[in-house]
């Protein structure tokens, strides 16, 4: 459970600089919020780690020929509509375009197995 913890605040990090990096990825800040701004990013990453563990393993074995075909990039696709769904549960989080969230995704992704390494080794 404190891996879990520890994961969904480096992902949260992770959405922050995606936010800061990306102009089409908008995360919607909560001042009032108990935790105020960071609250709000500990949220979507929370909402994202739980889309990713339901629903990603669906997507995967779903689009498992197109996986293969291309040699994994399709992946690409996938962790783009994960994003996609989590700005849909969530009215903090707006993604301009698929663009933005396949680029979104990538740097999520990457940033997943960084956390995945620091999470690992601790």
């Amino acid at each position: 459970m404190l891996r879990f913890a520890l994961k969904v605040v480096l992902m949260a990090g992770v959405f922050y600089l995606v936010d800061l990096v990306l102009d089409g990825v908008a995360v919607v800040g909560n001042p009032d919020a108990p935790l105020g701004e960071v609250g709000t990013f500990l949220w979507i990453a929370l909402i994202f780690a739980v889309v990713n563990a339901v629903v990603g393993p669906i997507l995967r074995l779903m689009s498992l020929p197109f996986v293969l075909v291309t040699l994994g990039l399709f992946l690409l696709v996938i962790n783009a509509a994960l994003l996609g769904i989590t700005a849909a549960i969530t009215d903090r989080l707006t993604v301009d375009g698929f663009v933005t969230a396949v680029l979104g995704g990538l740097l999520l992704a990457i940033g997943g197995w960084a956390a995945d390494q620091i999470v690992e080794k601790g």
